[in-house]
């Protein structure tokens, strides 16, 4: 018999913890499987030192170091005895460790190891990643965090922070982009992103975009008070995305946003552990939903929370899960806010940001289930106020200031013409669901 530190398969407190990579997943199968044990133990070779079939250099001293172990398997509902007839499928979570020798310090070799050639397999889930101390303690995470942000705008005060993102998408000349910009700055928003669709492109050179925005950011600081964080879009071919980014930060940039599952996690990594970047990133979630789905894929709060927190985004956009476009479940967003702020190693909290879709109506349950140290993410609400982007910043602010004083919104907006209006067009505040 092999001896039990080269086998495939463990019991949880004969391994240790922070030596090894613990992965959580969903798997179902047909009735007919009747030994999970030895599927996963499949699975933890194919993910670590071996293949579907013996090979000569696998051996017993390489599966010592490196072999992945099968650490628990878990039915639910958990079958004692025997099976119904009528069952169909089984479900189970499977538990396995993956040795950090063989992951280091490497997110795409933590993707590769923990979820590569098995996400093949159908019906199988990455639901989780602890992440031991040896790993954990390579990653830098944000380089500004929740209180960077808060920093680097002079506000001392919590309340929550508004963002706009520029509307229309994309194909504007600068000079529209330069008069949207102002308008929402001086009503109020505490940072103007570039949509994800617009980066450094031919008709509107983000250089040139940074040096004409950071003009106006200083003109409405002297009109307001006020700053105003542009996150402009650097997402490019790499390695070109390092060297823009360089570029606009001589240019005058305060905030940088990356499409960072476009790029890579691991160039957004690379920007936040640059030493001549020395502004806040915004990661964008661009793509996310190609990641997860309900039997398949990746946790969203692995794509949207730990992930990006890893690789460095000071705040990144997420979608919002009551009202508004809404389509991601709310005990999910929650789940994955966590992942953002709850303690994680050594790493600073990343600010959500939640968007879609989201007006003055939605600050109540923003705040209520968030708090206030969040950026609240919207285009159209802003933008699409009948009384323009500056109207739509101050409805905001308005609905900010009177949710952190415990004012009815309805209440609010009698003397404040912007919010009133808002209210009018996009309706009642939501219940929660």
């Amino acid at each position: 018999m092999m001896p039990f530190n080269a086998m495939p398969a463990a019991l949880p407190e004969g391994i240790d913890m922070e030596k090894n990579v613990i992965a959580t997943y969903y798997f179902s199968v047909p009735r007919t499987y009747d030994n999970m044990l030895a599927v996963g133990q499949i699975l933890a070779v194919e993910q670590s030192t071996g293949t579907w079939t013996p090979v000569p250099g696998e051996t017993e001293a390489v599966r010592t170091k490196h072999v992945a172990k099968v650490i628990g398997v878990y039915e639910a509902p958990w079958h004692e005895f025997s099976i119904p007839e009528d069952t169909v499928e089984r479900t189970f979570i499977l538990q396995i460790a993956f040795p950090s020798i063989n992951i280091e310090d490497q997110l795409p070799m933590l993707l590769t190891a923990t979820y590569g050639n098995i996400s093949l397999a159908p019906d199988l889930k990455l639901l989780d990643i602890r992440m031991p101390k040896d790993i954990l303690k390579t990653y830098r995470g944000p380089k500004f965090g929740i209180d960077g942000i808060y920093k680097a705008l002079g506000i001392r005060k919590r309340r929550p922070l508004l963002n706009s993102m520029i509307k229309p998408n994309c194909g504007y000349p600068l000079a529209v982009g330069l008069d949207l910009f102002y308008k929402a700055a001086k009503g109020g928003c505490d940072m103007i992103k570039d949509d994800e669709l617009i980066a450094d492109m031919k008709y509107n050179s983000a250089v040139a975009r940074v040096k004409a925005y950071m003009k106006k950011e200083q003109q409405v600081y002297e009109e307001t008070g006020e700053h105003t964080l542009y996150a402009v879009n650097i997402t490019d071919r790499l390695p070109r995305m390092f060297q823009l980014a360089k570029e606009v930060v001589a240019a005058g940039a305060n905030c940088l946003m990356v499409n960072y599952l476009s790029v890579g996690p691991e160039a957004m990594r690379a920007l936040a552990e640059d030493p001549e970047i020395q502004v806040p990133i915004l990661a964008h979630m661009d793509l996310s939903g190609s990641f997860f789905s309900p039997r398949q894929g990746i946790g969203s709060h692995l794509i949207l929370g730990k992930i990006p927190r890893l690789c460095g985004a000071d705040a990144i956009v997420m979608p919002f899960s009551l009202g508004g476009k809404a389509v991601y479940l709310h005990e999910k967003f929650m789940m994955t806010t966590q992942c953002l702020r709850y303690p994680f190693g050594k790493l600073k909290p990343t600010m959500p940001m939640p968007s879609g879709g989201i007006t003055p109506v939605n600050v109540p349950d923003i705040v209520r289930e968030l708090g206030p140290e969040i950026l609240i993410g919207s285009g159209g609400g802003v933008h699409g106020h009948p009384q323009g982007p500056e109207a739509g910043a101050q409805a905001f602010r308005k609905a900010i200031d009177a949710t952190m004083k415990g004012v009815p919104l309805a209440e609010a907006a009698k003397a404040h013409e912007p919010l009133k209006i808002a209210l009018e067009i996009w309706g009642k505040v939501t219940e929660f669901k």
